[in-house]
């Protein structure tokens, strides 16, 4: 009875788990909306109009998400670059312009990166100018008083056709009482512009003028916020990386302003891939903020101290503005050469001492063979000959149990009815014997880390998103693209996430069951149980994670198969064991069966008795 009960208390929480599961990775894992089917429009050149949605949720990589958001971006785009009046950038690896009205880089795409998984799709788009749906850009200034600055609506004159590595450009302008005013740009062979400030007083009298500099975003096309991803507003303030705040705290702060303590080493906003930041000049002091300007618009301030310029003086403010993808290698070779922390900005966590590690050892691997799936496939190798020894000691350990268990058994039966005892002399035959009850755990322990600092690398590094593996896996960092409830794609219909059955997860599955049933037999029945039923459980509730976990845990499952194999010839007295309990199971299985089905088969009544039908008797004749 105890069995059955835990057997419905199992199957009711598992279901319980893959359905809730199911509803978490919608709302915490949302997809993005496709584009409706668009009506044909009344003029060739005009976009066909599309009904607005409501707000959907961040997806995990961002981006715009509405319909009709998409074809409003595309069709400003088409509008605000072809007015003219703008400096071309044609970095390594940033494309874009430079907007000659207010001095505005509004216009950068990422030519490493794509922004879908199709080879034809285009390269990712970063910056979007003011007023777009997607808008997003920086921009370099002054303020003051006693004399006009350039603002959003002045227009500069360029001097230098085009901004590569070996061709900077430089924009001026002078207003009518002396003052002039420069930004000279320079961009280095990744994602790094550098934008040098001078102002010169030609005026007769002094002026007071404090640079600063901003990124100017919408929240519309952030990535999804979560509890080990962060997505918002960051920056390095008095030596440490700030992840504390998001869209939403800046939001609600008093004033919409959140001024994070100390000097800020740098500053700006995330997405899981992306990031936009500010890096002040080293010497001169400066302030940062974060501010929400009403609606989906955010702004990050760096804001220089004021600097009183006399007539024939000048002064120099050189800032720069990271804006690409968050590569580890890039950021890593940026912190060396004097930016505080700049490789934290990928949020590894407080395991990054571990994660890094890993994340290192896997891309080594990737560039020496060349598949990143296969390189996962020989990070597992490496992880579980390191786990070796250890799972030999556990194998002797279970060998060790099993040999005890007739002690043990006495002992149940002698102290049945005292559990104080009964684990005070546990632990006596245990010292007695040399046994440790816990050394079996320890390879799970250890394996722990490890698998979660995969799963951090997988989410996090860039360096994984759209690496193919082999035949259907063409991106490792995104679940299995075939699922067999839709026969592969065959059927029209895409299944819930608790349903996304694919063969990476079915594959996972099995190799569990099979790990489990090389297993000795567990002496709890509920763990049976539970060693039954947890296969089958982590089939669905992985198949939503990324290919590449699902690679390296069915690796692992093989590799612990073939080290039980070998490990069960190496102690063939844990086998025989192990057969010897099933047996006895089984055996006691069958004699309880009988007793069990008389128990449950009800007794039958007792007939009523029937009389019996009498006959008269004849009268004898009576003599005379």
């Amino acid at each position: 009875m105890t069995n059955q009960r835990n057997l419905i208390l199992a199957v009711v929480l598992t279901g319980l788990l893959l359905l809730g599961w199911d509803a978490g990775l919608r709302y915490f894992y949302p997809q993005p909306l496709k584009p409706a089917a668009s009506a044909p429009a009344t003029n060739a050149n005009a976009p066909a109009p599309v009904a607005p949605g409501a707000p959907a949720k961040p997806t995990r990589e961002g981006g715009l998400t509405s319909a009709a958001d998409i074809a409003l971006e595309k069709q400003d785009l088409d509008s605000a670059l072809a007015g003219g009046g703008r400096v071309p950038i044609a970095g390594p690896r940033v494309t874009g312009s430079i907007n000659l009205t207010g001095a505005v880089i509004d216009d950068l795409s990422l030519t490493s990166h794509r922004a879908e998984l199709a080879k034809t799709s285009g390269p990712v788009r970063l910056f979007s100018p003011a007023g777009t749906p997607a808008q997003h850009f920086a921009q370099f200034g002054w303020v003051g008083e006693g004399v006009q600055f350039p603002d959003a609506r002045t227009v500069w004159r360029a001097e230098g056709t085009r901004l590569t590595p070996q061709t900077p450009v430089t924009l001026r302008w002078d207003n009518p009482t002396g003052q002039s005013f420069a930004i000279r740009f320079a961009i280095d062979a990744d994602y790094m512009i550098t934008a040098t400030q001078t102002v010169a007083n030609r005026g007769a009298a002094p002026t007071v003028v404090r640079p600063f500099a901003l990124v100017n975003r919408t929240n519309k096309t952030a990535s999804l916020d979560t509890w080990n991803v962060h997505s918002g507003p960051l920056g390095a303030f008095a030596g440490s990386v700030d992840f504390s705040n998001n869209y939403k705290d800046v939001r609600e702060a008093p004033a919409g302003t959140i001024s994070p303590a100390g000097h800020p080493g740098w500053i700006g906003f995330t997405d899981i891939y992306w990031m936009s930041a500010l890096i002040p000049d080293a010497s001169a002091p400066a302030s940062g903020d974060f501010r929400a300007l009403g609606g989906d618009i955010f702004r990050a301030d760096l804001l220089y101290r004021p600097v009183a310029l006399a007539p024939g003086g000048q002064i120099v403010r050189t800032t720069r503005l990271f804006a690409g993808a968050k590569e580890n290698a890039v950021l890593t070779a940026y912190e060396n050469a004097g930016i505080t922390n700049f490789s934290l900005a990928i949020d590894w966590g407080w395991f990054r001492w571990f994660e890094k590690p890993i994340f290192m050892l896997l891309d080594w691997l990737f560039r020496t063979i060349g598949n990143f799936g296969v390189a996962i496939i020989c990070l597992t190798f490496i992880v579980r000959g390191l786990m070796f020894p250890v799972a030999q000691r556990q194998f002797a350990s279970m060998a060790a149990m099993r040999a005890i268990q007739p002690k043990m058994k006495a002992l149940q039966e002698r102290y049945k009815d005292d559990k104080a005892t009964l684990q005070q002399k546990t632990m006596e035959l245990y010292k007695e014997e040399k046994v440790n009850p816990l050394a079996g755990c320890l390879p799970i322990f250890l394996q722990i880390p490890v698998f979660f600092a995969l799963y951090k690398v997988l989410t996090l590094a860039i360096e994984m998103r759209h690496q193919p593996f082999a035949l259907w896996i063409k991106d490792l960092s995104a679940p299995d693209p075939l699922h067999i409830v839709n026969l592969f794609g065959l059927l029209p219909f895409t299944p819930p996430s608790f349903l996304a059955i694919g063969l990476l997860a079915l594959l996972l599955g099995f190799t569990m069951w099979l790990q489990f049933k090389l297993n000795p037999a567990p002496m709890d029945p509920s763990q049976e149980i539970v060693f039954k039923i947890m296969p089958w459980m982590m089939m669905f509730v992985m198949a939503p994670f990324a290919a590449g976990l699902l690679i390296y845990w069915i690796t692992s499952n093989i590799l612990t198969i073939a080290q039980q194999w070998y490990l069960y010839k190496r102690h063939p007295q844990l086998k025989a064991q192990g057969e010897k309990d099933a047996q006895d199971k089984a055996r006691a299985a069958a004699r309880d069966k009988p007793a069990a089905a008389a128990l449950a088969k009800p007794t039958p009544a007792p007939r009523p008795s029937t009389p019996r039908p009498t006959t008269p008797r004849k009268p004898k004749p009576r003599g005379r």
